[in-house]
């Protein structure tokens, strides 16, 4: 009786854990030492002067995952446009900025020859390996070989969210490099988080703590939060939770204007242009598509501003 007992409160105990979930990762989370928060007026009030940022956009790796994961298919735009589930080639990216002061920072990490010649070794556990096809990877530009490139050092990471496709060049990544996500990011606790938890943890192992943004409320209450990354109105970081908890989009102004980097708040063109979701792999869909509408306002209200979604041109 003692033992039906032992292994009932066994199996309740890890029932519970199961559905309360754990944190995306428990590497250490601390406050960003860099920026300060801003508003939508600052911001916008800068948009129309060019700014001073060199930007890349690098394909890192080519990849396929199914279009369900990158589009809300039960949506009313894709019913009526008659989408369904397949195949879709999507890009792994990397965007390299460089500050003529500050140096050389990379916005998510591209993917390292590393963790595609031996995810387990990488730090993958075999389950992530099996539901995310590391292996169907073509790199184009591995993580090393972009760092290699920098004229100068590497001066820090900013990522849209820790999903593994945005930290897969993580292994490359200098252990002395600053890292910085959004809000809550790391710290909210969600179920499918128990699968994947251990893999980040060990791509994370020995780099530096994760800073996050300081985001306060937007005065303008366009957006959850803004942080004028430098101080100097030349890259802001945009609060755009639902996708994952912290999710952060990027509006940088370069030497050829405006660009903004959504990040997974649009994997897609079609979804950008259709106001449309992303699907499976959101964590809020209901939030996610508050934030993109709240982009594309933006975006609407300055139509200099160049768009470059997730995972696709």
């Amino acid at each position: 009786m003692k033992t039906n007992r032992f292994n009932l409160f066994t199996l309740s105990s890890a029932l519970i854990l199961l559905l309360q979930g754990c944190d995306i990762t428990s590497h250490p989370t601390a406050k960003s030492s860099l920026g300060k928060a801003s508003s939508s007026a600052e911001m916008t009030r800068l948009l129309d002067q060019p700014g001073p940022i060199q930007l890349e956009t690098i394909n890192s790796s080519d990849w396929v995952v199914p279009l369900s994961g990158l589009l809300n298919l039960k949506s009313p735009a894709a019913v009526k446009a008659g989408l369904k589930d397949r195949d879709e080639p999507i890009q792994v990216y990397t965007h390299l900025l460089h500050h003529p002061q500050r140096g050389n920072f990379l916005v998510d990490t591209g993917v390292s020859k590393k963790l595609v010649d031996d995810p387990g070794k990488a730090g993958l556990a075999w389950l992530v390996t099996k539901v995310m096809p590391i292996k169907a990877m073509q790199l184009k530009k591995d993580t090393l070989e972009i760092i290699k490139g920098i004229n100068g050092k590497l001066s820090g990471v900013f990522f849209t969210h820790l999903h593994l496709d945005h930290i897969s060049g993580i292994p490359d990544i200098p252990n002395e490099v600053p890292l910085y996500i959004g809000a809550n990011e790391a710290t909210e606790k969600y179920f499918l988080n128990i699968f994947v938890q251990g893999s980040n943890d060990r791509l994370l192992a020995n780099k530096q703590p994760l800073q996050e943004w300081n985001f306060q409320p937007d005065p303008q209450h366009k957006f959850e939060g803004i942080v004028d990354i430098f101080e100097d109105g030349s890259v802001f970081a945009l609060s755009v939770p639902g996708h994952t908890p912290g999710s952060v989009a990027y509006l940088i102004r370069t030497t050829k204007g405006p660009v903004l980097l959504t990040g997974d708040t649009s994997h897609t063109r079609w979804g950008w242009e259709n106001t449309v979701e992303p699907g499976d792999y959101t964590q809020d869909g209901e939030r996610n598509l508050a934030s993109l509408k709240k982009l594309k306002a933006l975006v609407a209200s300055h139509p200099n501003i160049e768009v470059r979604f997730g995972h696709q041109r």
